[in-house]
This record gives C-alpha cells, structure tokens and sequence, in this order.
C-alpha cells in the first residue's frame, strides 16, 4: 500500500481532481473549502474520541471479561484497520460528503446506496444520543452538584443523564448552525486538549503501576458454566472496545469542505485509528496495572473514573475528568458533524423528505443548517423516550455501534464484489492498497459480518441488565434495527424511489438533473 503523493505540495490540478471527483457523482461543488490537514484529522480522532470511549465503557469491559478483556483492543483494531483501509482507497477517489451513502452508491447501486446511507444516519443519530449519555458517566464524579436528579443510581441516574445529555445536544445544534469554520475551530482545540490529556494520563498510570503485564491475562474466572466459557464473556466484554474504534470515515465526510481532500483524507483516516489504537491502549493496560485494588467493586461500576481518581488522588483526577468532559464535547460535536454531512448528501439526490429545504446551503454560514437542528431534535428524543430505562447506556450504545458496522458493510460488501469483478480501479498518484487490495476487502467484510453478530447477540448483559427478563429486550437489536432497516427500505421503494436524482441547484453542470441516482454503477 502506498500514498506516492504524501509528499507534494497542494495544486490547481490537485483541487481540479477532487471537483472532478464530486462532478463524477453527479454533483457541482458548493462547499466552501476551509478545511486543512489537522481539521481532518481532528474530525476522525474525536469521532473515535479515546477519552469518551474507554471512560465511557472501561467498566462494562472488566464486569463482564475481566482485565483479559484488554486483548478486545487490539483484536477490534485489526478488524476495523482493514475497514479503513478499504475507505482510504475510497476516500482518496471520491472525496463527498456523506462518504458512507456516496460510497455505497457508487459500488452497489442506488438501493444499496440508500440502505447504506438510511442506516448511517439513524446510526449517527442514535450515536448521538449515546455519546451524550457519557456526561452522566463523568460529571457527577468530578462533583455531586452535576446530578440534579436523584442521587445517581436507579431510574435516576438515567434521568439525570437525558437532562445532561439534552444540554450537550442543545450545543452541539447550535455549533454546527453556524457553520463549519466554527465546528473546525472547538473541535481542533477540543482534540489538542484531549490528545495532550491523554498522553499525560498515560505517563501518570505508568508512574503508578503497582502489578506486571501479567494482569492482562487475569479472567476473574467469569464464563464459567456457559457453553462458550471465558470465550462468550470475551466476546461481550469486547463491545467496550467496539464502541470506541468507528467514526473514522468522518475525514472523508468532510472532504467537499477540505483543502486537497483526495490526499489528506486517507492519511487522516489512517493516524485517528493508529493514535487511537496506541494511545488509547495504553491507557487502558496501564490502568489496569495501576489501580490499587483490582477487584474493587467500583471498578466494574465507575470504571477509569474510579482510577483515575483513586490513583492520581482528587485534584489531579478532576483535572483529568475535566478534559474528558472535553472529549466527550467534541466528540459529539463531530457526530453531529457527520450526520449533518450524511443527511445533506442524501437530500440533495432527492432522498430524503423534504429533500429541498434539507440540502439548502446557508448563504450567511455556509452549511446545511436545517439538518443540525433536525437530527439535534431527534437525539434529544431518543434520549427522552429512554428516560426510565436504567439499562440505557448499552443498549443505546450497542445498537448504534451495530448499524455502523452495517452501514460499513455496505461500502466493503459491494467494493469486494467489484474487486473480483475487476471494476475497482483507485485514484491514480494517490493511496491504494495494491496487491493487498483483495485480502484486505474480504477480511474488511468477514470482520464486519462477525462483530455485527456478536454485538446484536441477544445477551442479557446487554439488552436486558435490569428487571424483569423479557424476549423482546432481549432480541431488541434485531428488532429495532429490523424495524429501521426494512421500514426504511420499505418507504424508500414505494415512495422516494420515484423522486430520486440529484436536485438541479446541485447539480454538476454537465449531468442531467433527473438521472443521478445512476452514479451508483461501478466505474471500470
């Protein structure tokens, strides 16, 4: 795999490709270009966000796999590495926004690309919702001032963290109205702060390890008396690190918004999950050679949080807790980005209701302002009809990680299809994979397949924690995800299908206006 261009400066020809390639899907660039190389590498690394998801989750990984569980990093990040790749190759070709959609459209077709980009958009606003869900994770332990309901356990803290979660939201509406300029400025300095916080937290657990790397292989003896033993434990206990590595096509998403996008999109999608990988690994095995008790009840109930504090003592901790209130911030941010990004591409190929006014571009701020506020409104209400639902941080969490894996699949599935059928030709002078190119996009796609099984395994733990065991909690992944997937089609065959095609105030100049869904077929 090679990226021959890494190393030259921006051109004229350079923008003229990137425009080419938006004007090959059918559409005219309208975009302002504001964007440079750390803006897109912001955007993926607070996607992933390290901080957000390892103190989000670093207790549902030792409750259910014990400190073993650590080997679900560098297992999902081999899996999610070979995704990426694939899209770099993608991402260095057809710089769009809403990459995912586009992507699935070219390589598959105009349904696949619909499916593909319905089930990312829900996913983006379901994650969202459980991205902000993080606050009440994090700030009642800096103070008990931030649990204004209740006293954090029970329904209450489920309440308590729609009511933070809301505020979060409300934010990151307001950020992206106003435009992207603003979004790249708080992101970038959200990113500085979070990977600087985190490299710190790494050197202050490694001045506090107290046990050797031998921890790591520690199974608590959980999985005993399950037909799959410790494996089955394993493999739930991995979704902790499933929800973190994802969200790293956000680079590409903003690629109509980027200066030399077709270049400095597949780095920046390649040094989010590398850093994120590194960095966020560390964080995690030296946590848990650091913390003074291993088999702590609050390990497995207030996870790093419990460490961090315990550890680097009160004030040192708050420090830290602060900036992970940072990270969750703009990692939210970053979703919200995307999904604004998604909903705009797809509107304006007349794909979504009242596509017109949602792939309006502000004339003032330049960007889709009315799908912020329209995704805003439903993460707020998916978080308020989850109000009384104790149990709400993994199932959210877990579903939403389930429909990017499948809108993922979307994109390797079709690409894998046209590699064997020797339609896949990549940018010339820019990222390929090569001779790789094969092996990789098949164990892109078999690992997609498997980990979407794993995490919508109808597993108590997950779907029905608390209370009273019900089938219909239990199978709520394939249910929900059912429900969104085949309604969604379903409303797409019967009535959008008629509409699409790509909206004449954004259509490339030499397309028909009425025949763009047709960019879904391969170019050879």
């Amino acid at each position: 795999m090679t990226d021959p261009a890494a190393s030259r400066p921006d051109t004229a020809a350079d923008h003229g490709h990137d425009d080419e390639a938006i004007a090959e899907l059918g559409y005219k660039p309208e975009l302002k270009r504001t964007l440079g190389n750390f803006h897109t590498f912001a955007a993926g690394i607070s996607y992933i966000s390290i901080l957000t998801g390892t103190f989000q989750l670093f207790y549902f990984g030792v409750a259910h796999g014990g400190p073993a569980y650590w080997w679900s990093w560098p297992m999902v990040f081999l899996g999610q590495l070979m995704v990426a790749l694939c899209f770099c190759e993608l991402a260095a070709r057809y710089p769009v926004a809403g990459s995912i959609y586009n992507w699935a459209k070219k390589l598959g077709g105009p349904h696949v690309g619909w499916l593909g980009g319905w089930m990312m958009l829900t996913a983006s606003m379901v994650s969202l919702s459980a991205v902000a869900l993080a606050y009440q994770v994090t700030l009642p332990q800096i103070s008990s001032w931030f649990q204004f309901i209740g006293d954090g356990t029970g329904k209450s803290a489920a309440e308590n963290a729609v009511l933070l979660g809301t505020v979060l939201i409300a934010f990151t509406t307001l950020v992206n109205a106003f435009g992207v300029k603003l979004m790249a400025r708080i992101n970038s300095a959200g990113v500085a702060i979070e990977l600087i916080a985190a490299i710190v937290l790494v050197l202050l657990l490694a001045a506090h390890i107290t046990r050797g790397p031998g921890t790591v292989t520690d199974t608590f003896g959980l999985g005993k008396g399950q037909s799959l033993g410790y494996f089955g434990a394993f493999l739930t206990a991995s979704l902790a690190s499933a929800y973190v590595m994802y969200g790293f096509d956000t680079a590409s998403s903003l690629g109509e918004e980027s200066k030399d996008p077709g270049r400095n999109a597949p780095r920046a999608i390649l040094r989010a999950l590398v850093a994120s990988f590194l960095i966020g690994g560390l964080i995690l095995l030296f946590a848990l050679l650091a913390v003074p008790d291993l088999h702590a009840k609050q390990l497995s109930v207030d996870g790093l949080q419990y460490v961090v504090l315990s550890t680097l003592g009160s004030t040192v901790g708050q420090i830290v807790l602060w900036c992970v209130v940072i990270a969750i911030t703009v990692c939210d941010l970053a979703v919200h980005t995307a999904g604004i990004r998604l909903a705009f591409a797809m509107a304006r190929d007349n794909n979504l209701p009242a596509a017109s006014l949602l792939a309006k571009v502000s004339p003032r701020f330049q960007t889709p302002v009315l799908p912020a506020v329209v995704i805003g409104l439903v993460g707020i209400g998916i978080l308020l009809i989850n109000v009384n639902q104790p149990q709400i941080f993994s199932v959210i969490t877990s579903i939403a990680i389930i429909m990017i894996y499948l809108a993922y699949l979307a994109v390797t599935l079709p690409m894998l299809v046209q590699r064997l059928r020797g339609n896949w030709t990549p940018a010339k002078g820019k990222f390929t994979l090569g001779k790789f190119g094969l092996p990789v996009n098949i164990l892109a796609v078999l690992w997609g397949l498997a980990m979407s099984l794993n995490l919508a395994w109808p597993r108590a733990a997950v779907y029905n924690a608390t209370g009273p065991q019900h089938w219909y909690l239990r199978w709520g992944a394939f249910l929900f995800i059912g429900v969104v997937a085949l309604g969604g089609f379903a409303y797409y065959w019967f009535v959008q299908r008629k509409k699409t095609g790509v909206l004449a105030m954004h259509a490339a100049v030499a397309s028909d206006p009425g025949t763009p869904g047709d960019s879904g077929a391969p170019t050879p």
